[in-house]
């Protein structure tokens, strides 16, 4: 199969599977690819960084500017939110981060502390509204490790997750799955920066 046949191929899976995500009828980029593979007859996956250069595209054609605009309110969100978090070394991460944010998309902040409840009680103190916690168990490079996922509904209806990790992990460098390169984040300082300057800036490689 020529390089430039396998190359379309692989489009059209990415592009299906980027609609499986964006419709929420997948989670996952992984169980979106196999799926899409699938549906198309297909056999091959393309990556996830393909998968998402076309989840990009899809949201920008069906939301047009108002995306922007929702970036731009949900990194404003971000920082009031890390303001409040300030104690915690907040950082930025996920789809807001990267500028690739859609409809669908929430708010994702790491937080490291010695006690996760700390965290808990200083969203309650400032009347954030937690819908729910729960904690996520994972092992990576043979490691297992666990974090608090705090789930909070802001009165524009947009959704924050804070994560709450170990404190001893906060200079700890972590790949992202989907680009693959380092999950650097914006402090808030940095945040607070781009907002001033280039407020719809992507961190996409």
């Amino acid at each position: 199969m020529g390089s430039n046949r396998t190359s379309i191929l692989r489009k059209r899976v990415a592009q299906e599977a980027a609609e499986l995500l964006y419709s929420l009828q997948e989670e996952e980029y992984r169980q979106a690819k196999l799926r899409a593979s699938k549906n198309l007859g297909i056999r091959m996956l393309p990556s996830n960084a393909e998968v998402a250069v076309q989840l990009d595209l899809i949201a920008q054609e069906k939301e047009g500017k108002s995306r922007k605009e929702r970036l731009v309110q949900m990194r404003r969100e971000a920082l009031e939110a890390m303001k409040i978090l300030k104690d915690f070394y907040p950082k930025l991460v996920g789809s807001v981060w990267r500028g690739t944010s859609h409809r669908h998309s929430d708010i994702d902040i790491i937080t490291y502390a010695q006690e996760p409840q700390e965290i808990v009680t200083t969203l309650r103190k400032n009347k954030y509204n937690m819908i729910h916690s729960e904690v996520h168990k994972i092992t990576k490079e043979g490691e297992k490790r666990s974090s608090l996922h705090i789930y909070v509904d802001l009165p524009s209806s947009n959704q924050v997750e804070i994560v709450v990790r170990n404190l001893e992990d906060v200079n700890r460098r972590e790949k992202c799955e989907i680009y693959g390169d380092n999950i650097t984040g914006l402090t808030m300082p940095q945040l607070r920066k781009v907002l001033k300057q280039e407020a719809q800036r992507k961190f996409t490689p």
